[in-house]
């Protein structure tokens, strides 16, 4: 298969060294290869994106570590191959400490390592596009209603309210209980967006320390603080052309929230311990399980930010309210489990359906998940029974004695709870029930 076009800008302002390196370069008929001769050039050209730039390091209009900046600023995703005279060693340094991929000298081997150095560029471009062919595999995976399974009236509406949110780059706000899916619609959305190929950025709000809120999200310069030992993006920068999702909006801290609101309405940020901005275009969708009205009355959400992010609303109903749909979505957790575990598949008695219908689901589909798998371990044969469903940890003792069991049985019982509550943790399962972890291995092998 043939390869495609790779593409080369050659910026060098001596006219004999870049027709040189131009005839070197389109040795290779795959590089497309283009030359400017100042900055001003290439800057008004930058917009076509090339794969790679060669950039002089003395150039008459700009220098090389200024232009450098910009370029990375514009696209990080285009690669800088700085060429100079001076074998300088801090100088190359602080280039690639700036963002260039390599710095070569000008000297009878620069053919032989521009074409080794761009060589290794192809390399990681490849590599590139086939991360962004399995982001495509995972947008497939967030169809709409394979990921937010249901049927019931509400969600009808839910799916018709993500088809719109998708349709556009609006600002989504997704509100609901805990357990319900916040991110699940977030990324259902993105992946089905005209944004879907750029990153989704998830940012839990309730996780960062007021104190690190800027750096976090405006990213900062080396040596700007005590621990800045390298430039950092932040998350605004990190999803430039992508989408910015901030779960538990309400706990952002309310001393950044007019420097968000400035961010959010100029698109632009400035890093900490730097002077220039830098433009951003990234689609918000904000989550939150509390009333941000509320929150705006009790003095600590602004009102501005509010109307700034509010956009399109997305409410999720808990599962209680969802009728039928807490079948469909335990079926569909029973099939995954089995799938992964390579089991047969299990089906639900009919005492099991009333028993999962009858309960309120506090913890929403994410209780709603934990029992299932939880159950499909206890279980003893293909057919989940009501006694197999363990509604809370406080009623796991009455549906473990339940059933007529041996006093072993009970043992790998109880021993197979804690293993799924603790993820499997033999250590912390264990420690818990105060037994060796030679003995869970044994109790184990027995089963």
């Amino acid at each position: 298969m043939q390869e495609e076009h790779f593409t080369i800008y050659v910026v060098e302002d001596n006219d004999w060294y870049n027709r040189l390196l131009v005839h070197h370069l389109t040795m290779n008929p795959e590089f497309q290869v283009r030359s400017f001769f100042t900055g001003k050039d290439l800057l008004s050209h930058l917009h076509e994106r090339p794969d790679v730039i060669t950039l002089d390091y003395r150039l008459p209009d700009v220098k090389g570590s200024d232009l450098l900046r910009k370029i990375r600023d514009f696209d990080d995703g285009i690669e800088v191959i700085v060429i100079s005279e001076q074998d300088d060693i801090q100088t190359a340094m602080d280039l690639l400490r700036e963002g260039a991929f390599d710095y070569l000298v000008k000297n009878e081997e620069i053919s032989e390592r521009l074409h080794n150095t761009i060589g290794k560029i192809r390399k990681n471009a490849g590599l590139r596009k086939r991360i962004r062919v399995l982001e495509q595999e995972v947008g497939k995976k967030y169809d709409f209603e394979k990921v937010i399974m249901g049927s019931s009236p509400v969600m009808r509406q839910v799916f018709d309210m993500m088809n719109k949110a998708a349709s556009s780059n609006i600002t989504v706000t997704i509100t609901g209980e805990t357990g319900t899916g916040k991110e699940m619609v977030a990324k259902a959305v993105h992946y089905h967006s005209a944004r879907k190929d750029m990153p989704f950025v998830p940012v839990n709000m309730s996780a960062i320390p007021s104190e690190l809120f800027e750096s976090e999200f405006f990213g900062h310069e080396k040596g700007a603080f005590t621990g800045a030992v390298a430039r950092r993006k932040g998350k605004f920068e990190e999803a430039h052309g992508g989408t910015l999702f901030l779960d538990e909006i309400a706990d952002t801290d309310i001393n950044f929230q007019p420097k968000m609101l400035r961010a959010l309405q100029e698109r632009e940020i400035t890093r900490v311990g730097s002077n220039d901005t830098v433009k951003f275009d990234c689609r918000i969708i904000v989550a939150s399980n509390r009333n941000l009205q509320e929150e705006v009355k009790k003095g600590t959400f602004r009102q501005d930010l509010y109307y700034r992010l509010y956009g399109l609303p997305i409410d999720l109903p808990p599962l209680r309210e969802r009728e039928k749909d807490v079948l469909i979505l335990a079926r569909h957790f029973m099939e995954a489990f089995c799938k992964e575990n390579h089991w047969p598949s299990k089906t639900l008695s009919e005492e099991a359906k009333a028993r999962l219908l009858g309960y309120p689901w506090p913890g929403n589909v994410r209780e709603l998940k934990s029992v299932i798998e939880l159950a499909m371990v206890m279980t003893s044969g293909n057919n989940l029974t009501a006694p197999d469903i363990m509604l809370s940890h406080a009623d796991f003792l009455t549906d473990v004695l339940s059933e007529e069991m041996t006093l072993r049985d009970y043992e790998q019982r109880i021993v197979r709870f804690y293993l799924n509550k603790y993820h499997h943790n033999i250590k912390a399962v264990a420690e818990k029930l105060g037994i060796g972890q030679a003995t869970i291995y044994r109790m184990l092998k027995e089963t």
